[in-house]
Parts: structure tokens; C-alpha cells; sequence
């Protein structure tokens, strides 16, 4: 029965400035050539280090993020301004619906950018380094 190989410590990649580049929209590997190649396309590599980033699975991982971390920052601002100052809701609505439009926009790019930065960090998927070519030899 053939070993597994082991992942030292030192092969690990480091999470933190892979996710920071992701949330830049830049590559995990190298930071910087772009991840995206529109507003969420991704690349299928990266045109600097030419790093494959077409292994990803961030699929609806970014949209639920991006509705879960509005709607815990808009739904406070909501409460505290109809309590505080009691304005029109059609007022309170409007600027609600676009403070929601205009967070999500921003936010959507670089937490898909963080998701796909973290996936890489971890080898998640196609990510991993491929085995050595002598390993298959037992």
C-alpha cells in the first residue's frame, strides 16, 4: 500500500496574505496580476505568474456572504435611524435600498476574491500541488 503524502507546515501557504490579495481582486499566488477578469469572471490564470485559478468552487459561497454581512451592518442602521429620527419610510426605504445596492456592489468582487484566495491557501480542489512523478512508483 502505497504512503500518502504529508503536508509540513512549511508547504502550508499562509491564509491571511492570500485572502488580503483575494480581497484586492488580485492573485493569491503572486498579488499582482488581476484575479478577475470582469466584474466576478474569474481568470483561468493568473497573466503575471500564470498561477491556474480556474480550480475554484466559490459558486454562491460569495452571494450568501455578501447578503449575510449587509444585512447584519443595514439592519442595526435601520432600527437606530427609525427610532432615532422617525422619517418617512418611503425615505428610510430609499436610502436603505440604496446604501444595499451600493455595499453589495462592492463588497461581492472582493469577497469572492477572498473566498477564491482562501480555497488556494488551503488547496482546496484542483488547487493542490500535484505529486511528484516518482511517487507513483512503490
Amino acid at each position: 500500500m502505497p504512503a500518502t503524502p504529508q503536508t509540513d507546515d512549511e508547504d502550508d501557504r499562509p491564509v491571511r496574505p492570500a485572502m488580503l490579495r483575494g480581497w484586492r481582486r488580485r492573485c493569491p499566488n503572486c498579488g499582482a496580476g488581476p484575479i478577475l477578469s470582469g466584474y466576478l469572471s474569474v481568470r483561468d490564470a493568473c497573466p503575471v505568474c500564470g498561477e491556474a485559478l480556474h480550480h475554484h468552487r466559490a459558486d454562491d459561497g460569495p452571494a450568501y456572504l455578501t447578503i449575510l454581512i449587509v444585512g447584519h451592518l443595514l439592519a442595526p442602521v435601520m432600527l437606530f435611524s427609525f427610532v432615532k429620527w422617525r422619517p418617512d419610510p418611503l425615505v428610510l426605504a430609499g436610502v436603505l435600498t440604496f446604501a444595499t445596492v451600493a455595499l453589495s456592489l462592492y463588497l461581492l468582487p472582493r469577497i469572492k476574491g477572498a473566498l477564491i484566495a482562501l480555497q488556494w491557501a488551503k488547496r482546496m480542489h484542483g488547487f493542490a500541488v500535484p505529486p511528484p512523478a516518482d511517487a507513483s512508483h512503490g
